[in-house]
Parts: structure tokens; sequence; C-alpha cells
């Protein structure tokens, strides 16, 4: 079986979103002895071409990192209807239809950012916090508003100051730009930064540790991007998608549609155990286990668009 992935903008090594697609892929390498082929685009019109070669040469699957890839992976599933496809974050089009050859791998950010949202509510030692988003989008607005109501649930006099990298992809990957949001809010007076926002959020964390205050990773754990600064990062389990993906092709058990992940399939989180959540405290922790229990039991929804 052979399995094509490509790149969402940022690329592999981006520490994020990106190299958990990867962890997924190489874990079914060494489990179920795929064949893992990559492809990092350089521009839009290149992602349609990545996934066409892939499709083009026979691939069981082609895997498209990103909501960026929505129009273009509907286009190709269509024309090569023998191939599967899936789509990380998958944007379905306006009238619903979804190729019969293609699966859509989203996530609930806007639960497991309310996590993390709680933890900063409750750590904040001056009632204030950021959120830095990537491209201004809906995607990024699911962080911001599951992030702000989780803060707002831990400490409803918090403030929460909001601000966007930018209106393009290249949002994403402008860790200056991240660098110089975060500085204007901690000079506002945000203790804890929580980024959506790729490699942009590098600078992010370069800022809170310059300014010697804590910040949140995102996608994957981020604790190693900055060692100490980083307080927590909520996890998103792309990996684990990818990977259920292919198993389902190589058994035969490909369904198309949507298939979604939030707290109740273990799909997001935070991290929460071991040295890389050493600066939490331990009330916080059992606090924050009482809200994720009361999400569980359907006791209350988080907002997921403006």
């Amino acid at each position: 079986m052979r399995v094509g992935l490509v790149f969402d903008v940022g690329g592999r090594g981006d520490k994020s979103f990106n190299d958990a697609a990867y962890e997924g892929v190489e874990r079914a390498r060494r489990e179920l002895g795929v064949t893992i082929e990559m492809l990092e685009p350089s521009g839009a019109e290149d992602r349609e071409a990545a996934l066409r070669l892939f499709a083009a040469r026979g691939f069981e699957l082609v895997i498209g990192v990103g909501f960026i890839f929505s129009s273009d992976i509907n286009v190709v599933a269509r024309d090569f209807p023998k191939a599967n496809f899936a789509c990380v974050d998958y944007a379905p089009p306006v009238d619903g239809a979804i190729p019969g050859n293609l699966v859509g791998l989203s996530f609930r950010e806007e639960e497991g950012s309310f996590l993390v949202g709680a933890v900063a509510g409750f750590e904040s030692l001056s009632h204030q916090v950021g959120f830095v988003g990537g491209m201004d989008i809906p995607l990024i607005h699911r962080f911001e508003l599951g992030y702000r109501a989780g803060v707002l649930a831990a400490c409803p006099d918090c403030r929460v100051h909001v601000a966007y990298a930018g209106t393009t992809p290249d949002a994403f990957r402008d860790p200056a730009r991240g660098e110089a949001i975060a500085m204007s809010q901690i000079s506002a007076g945000a203790d804890i930064l929580y980024h959506a926002a790729g490699a942009t959020g590098h600078g992010v964390f370069e800022a809170a540790h310059d300014l010697g205050i804590r910040a949140i990773g995102v996608d994957s754990d981020q604790y190693d991007e900055m060692p100490g600064t980083v307080l927590t990062s909520m996890v998103k389990r792309v990996d684990v998608a990818v990977y259920d993906a292919i198993v389902a092709v190589g058994q035969g058990a490909f369904r198309s549609g949507i298939t979604s992940f939030g707290i109740a399939e273990g799909g997001v989180g935070y991290v929460r155990e071991g040295a890389h959540a050493a600066g939490i405290h331990a009330a916080t922790l059992t606090q924050v286990a009482a809200l994720e229990a009361r999400i569980r039991r359907g006791e209350f929804s988080i907002p997921s668009t403006k």
C-alpha cells in the first residue's frame, strides 16, 4: 500500500500541525509496512499538482494536510475516482457534495482550546491573557472562541486580548509578526499567551521568553520549542486521525464523509502530565478536570462560530 502526504503551509519541521501528520504516516510505515512519500508545495498551484501526482501514480491514499487543500482535493478526487483521499481540517463545499472517495478529518478545536483557556484563566496573575491567531478564518476562530470561553469559565473578570497575523496563508509562517503581536499584548498586561498560528507561533514564544511571561502551544506538545516558557499545549491528534485513515483503507473499510474528533473521541486535549506540565498548579488541574467532565456529560456546549 502506498500513501502520499502533501504538507500544509509551514511544512515539515513546524513542530506543530504538519509534524503531527508526519508522525501519523511514520507510525503507519513502522507498524503496517506501508510505503510513504511526501511533498511540500511551494505555492497554491503546487498543491493541486502534488495531489494529482500521487493519484496519477496509483497511490491507494492521498492526504492533504490543512483546510487550504479543501477545494483542490474536491477537484482531484472527482478526477481520480479509483483513488482514496483524506483531508485534514477539510471544509466541505457549500452544497455539501463531498466526493464519494474523500474523507474529511475535522476536529472540534474549540473543545481543546477551552481546556487550555481554563488553564490560562486559573493561572493568570494579571487577569489578562492573549490569543494570537494565524490566518483570520473560521477555522482559527474556533481556537479563539474556545479559548475565550475557557478563560472566562475559570476567571469571569479576565480580559482576553485577540489579534490575527493576517488574511492569507502566509500568516502561518511569519514569526516576526507573531512576536510583534505578542509584545503588544504583553505590554497591554497579558501574562499568558495562546497561539494558533503555525510557525508564526514561534515568534510568540520568543516574545514570551524575552519578557518573562508564559505561553501555550498548539496542535502538538511544543514545550521543547521554549522550555520553561511553554506552560502547556493544546494537543490535536492529527497523527491519530491520519493513521486511522490509513488503517481504514488497508482494511477495506474506507468511508467517505466527515469524521469529527473532539474530547469524547480523544481527538483533542492538552498537556497535563510530566515535566512539560510542571508549571501548572495541582489545583488548576483539578478544576480543569471538573470542567472537562461537564463537557463530556454534555452539560454545556462551547461556541465554534462568532
